[in-house]
């Protein structure tokens, strides 16, 4: 079985590398400036110089990403379990959690910046992108648990927590996590959209401010290096929880069996 997902993942790679050396010969045929579009062995070139400064700027990111995302796991999961306990309680919050979904963080995060510290505001932008996919998602597992088996542990007179604790939290675990999953993309879509506003404000310290950062000072390679470090980073985050998500469900959901198998 390893074998063959290595074979699945020659042609992806196969692809990215014969991209990447047409990039590199249309920059050096072309002679493109750096300034214009740098090689990706420029790229490279400044990743290893500047790693000190970009790597610091990447731990600033991730922490905003994961203490944002924490707090929406908590936040996300309490309100979802009130929702399923108590419905009046979805009908008069769930809409709430709608506008603040569908508002463009774009246009909140400038907002914050004026009462907030740098910082704060960045966090804040990241946790409210992070919290309805989280919200939607445990609420919806939980929603979903078997009529028929909630029926069982009615007839057995099963009390609320233990019907909470046997059935209905294993119910939504794989749902959870699908919103997890997406939550955590979310999370540093929303800090790096933070981290624009607030440096084009002269604020900031994460990957996003070297981005503007380099752009004011027309040093477009590491704006090109910072940029990589992003997506490198949310394929990690990505990578990370849909380990844990196949850790969890492999052994008896059939979501993650099919795909571990």
């Amino acid at each position: 079985m390893t074998r063959q997902r290595l074979l699945d993942w020659t042609p992806p790679v196969i692809v990215f590398i014969a991209m990447l050396g047409l990039w590199e010969f249309i920059v050096w045929f072309n002679a493109i400036p750096p300034y214009v579009l740098p090689a990706p062995s420029l790229i490279a070139r400044t990743l290893v110089n500047d790693w000190d400064t970009l790597f610091a700027s990447m731990l600033v990111t991730l922490r905003i990403t994961f203490e944002a995302l924490v707090a929406a796991v908590v936040g996300g999961g309490l309100l979802a379990l009130l929702f399923a306990r108590w419905r009046w309680v979805e009908r008069s919050f769930f809409p709430f959690a709608v506008v603040l979904q569908v508002t463009p963080i774009v246009a909140i995060a400038p907002l914050l910046l004026v009462y907030l510290e740098s910082e704060t505001a960045v966090l804040v932008c990241a946790f409210l992108v992070a919290f309805f996919p989280i919200l939607s998602n445990t609420a919806l597992g939980l929603a979903s648990t078997d009529h028929n088996l909630v029926d069982l542990f009615d007839l057995y007179k099963a009390s609320g927590f233990r019907q909470l604790m046997l059935l209905r939290l294993p119910a939504a675990l794989p749902y959870f996590l699908g919103g997890l999953r997406i939550g955590g993309g979310l999370a540093l879509i929303g800090a790096i959209v933070a981290e624009i506003a607030a440096g084009s404000a002269g604020q900031g310290a994460g990957l996003a401010y070297r981005i503007v950062e380099s752009g004011f000072r027309l040093n477009i390679p590491r704006m090109f290096a910072a940029l990589t470090l992003i997506s490198a980073t949310g394929i990690l985050i990505f990578l990370l929880f849909s380990a844990l998500s196949w850790a969890l469900l492999s052994r008896w959901h059939d979501s993650a069996r099919d795909r571990g198998g």
